[in-house]
């Protein structure tokens, strides 16, 4: 064989193992090693809603704007539940007047009680017993009242951000509907979407080393927990039926997703996260940890 071959062959056979090589490597990288490119910005949204209806008279923040807990969102029509207020508030003024009679004709009839029949005392009395119950109830509604004066003026019940935020006064306002949503920064955090082939190599508290798309920067943290259960498509939703498991006839099994959540320690200055953005999640691997077996995926 000339020299020439030799040095083709050669060629061919280094060039074979650099590629043996690079794939080792990046099924290692991608296959073996605790890493995702599935992962998210997340944080909790809350939906504040209406506790009453009405017309929308003010809208006090605007989007994207952060609040603080307590801070007036939105105010719904106050004229009409000030006039309730007031009803309520006379009702139980009348009320009031009515028993005060009833009382002082009650006490007149218990002094003159060998005067006044034994039945008409106790009709006074028992009269003296139910508008006390009505005064009782319209108490009540005139509480409730307050209450619904107070509940027009929509607040945060956290800080946070408003998203989203589209209202405009004049808009009708049912109970229970909702107004605006807050982002609550104080959770904001990373979740990763693990193939639980690699779930065996994450434990609670390891490092972590995360990348926005777009981002050179590194985002630290560390693992806060892995999810316990996620849902089985193969179920049905419909009561404690029977499992409806599809037969494992096909070739290839694709590995299921397990949520893990990644409490956030450091975020590089000039870095905003936002909910939703996406994220490379890499679990970086304790020292001396011991590695766990794991089967092929077939």
């Amino acid at each position: 064989m000339t020299s020439m071959a030799w040095t083709r062959t050669l060629g061919t056979l280094i060039l074979v193992a650099v590629i043996l090589l690079v794939m080792q490597v990046l099924w290692q990288r991608y296959q073996v090693e605790p890493i995702t490119r599935d992962g998210k910005i997340r944080a909790d949204i809350v939906h504040v809603a209406t506790d009453v209806a009405g017309l929308i008279t003010e809208v006090r923040v605007r989007d994207n704007e952060y609040v603080n807990k307590g801070q007036v969102l939105v105010v719904m029509d106050q004229p009409r539940y000030e006039l309730a207020l007031e009803q309520a508030q006379a009702e139980v003024e009348s009320q009031q007047a009515v028993l005060a009679q009833a009382e002082r004709e009650d006490r007149r009839n218990h002094a003159m009680s060998t005067l006044v029949a034994t039945e008409v005392v106790e009709r006074g009395r028992a009269r003296v017993e139910e508008l006390k119950a009505t005064l009782s109830k319209a108490t009540a509604a005139r509480d409730l009242a307050k209450l619904n004066l107070e509940r027009t003026a929509v607040r945060a019940p956290i800080g946070g951000y408003v998203s989203n935020m589209t209202l405009q006064a004049g808009v009708y306002m049912s109970a229970g509907a909702t107004v605006a949503a807050l982002v609550y920064k104080q959770s904001t955090r990373i979740e990763g979407y693990f193939e639980e082939t690699k779930i065996p190599a994450i434990h609670i508290g390891d490092r972590v080393v995360a990348h926005l798309m777009g981002v050179a920067d590194p985002i630290r943290g560390h693992v806060e927990s892995i999810s316990a259960g996620v849902a089985d498509r193969e179920r049905s939703d419909n009561g404690p039926a029977l499992a409806n498991v599809n037969p494992s006839f096909s070739w290839v099994r694709l590995a299921q997703r397990i949520p893990v959540r990644i409490a956030i320690d450091s975020v590089p200055d000039g870095v905003r996260l936002i909910v939703g953005q996406t994220a490379t999640v890499e679990v970086l691997p304790r020292l001396g940890d011991v590695s766990v077996h794991r089967s092929f995926p077939w």
